[in-house]
């Protein structure tokens, strides 16, 4: 069985969605990111975690092409021209995309006070937008990041896309708004959210 160790609300809902996306089954164990239980799974103290009869495998991207892989489904086979690509743009999504989001977090609420800049907003901005004329030219007039078919690197970028919305910075009109709208409303993302709300609950109840 497949446990997503976890919460919903951050990077561990890129690991639900695809789950449900790929019609798996799983479970889900609560965990809070960077607390002793957290670290006991993994070092880093960081989630999503998934443990595969066992195995613990931690990083929600790796995690996502791990599962993508293991089903056969979101994603070109390895060792294909077409898997390169989506795989770099993956490594886009990671480093132009969520590392921004994950930076202005850590200034904002992550990092203790004395260690956060009051101004990193302003040159955050600027390389979100940077970054986003970019991948808009990676997209160009494909339906997806990686080509005519929903891969890995869709659902990480359409995550960043919500993350970004709810911290006010917005996607530019055009391609890229379309697609995250596009992905964004797909069934199997709600009832992955739903899923973690679920389990959310059920804790609160006791």
């Amino acid at each position: 069985m497949l446990t997503v160790i976890g919460m919903p609300r951050n990077r561990t809902q890129r690991v639900l969605w695809l789950l449900e996306e790929l019609d798996a089954p799983y479970e889900i164990r609560l965990v809070q990111p960077r607390t002793e239980e957290a670290r006991a799974i993994n070092p880093s103290g960081k989630v999503p975690v998934l443990d595969d009869d066992g195995t613990i495998i931690p990083d929600s991207v790796a995690i996502c092409q791990y599962l993508a892989d293991k089903h056969g489904d979101l994603t070109h086979p390895a060792g294909t021209k077409a898997r390169a690509y989506q795989d770099a743009m993956t490594q886009f999504i990671v480093s132009d995309f969520d590392a921004l989001l994950w930076t202005l977090a850590k200034h904002k609420f992550v990092n203790p006070e004395e260690h956060r800049l009051a101004d990193i907003r302003g040159p955050i901005t600027f390389e979100f937008e940077q970054a986003m004329a970019r991948l808009a030219a990676y997209l160009d007039d494909k339906p997806y990041l990686a080509g005519d078919q929903i891969t890995v690197p869709d659902l990480l970028f359409a995550h960043c896309a919500s993350w970004a919305e709810a911290v006010k910075l917005s996607l530019p009109e055009g391609r890229l708004a379309d697609l995250a709208h596009e992905l964004l409303t797909r069934p199997a993302l709600k009832r992955a959210r739903d899923k973690g709300e679920a389990a959310l609950s059920a804790r609160e109840m006791g």
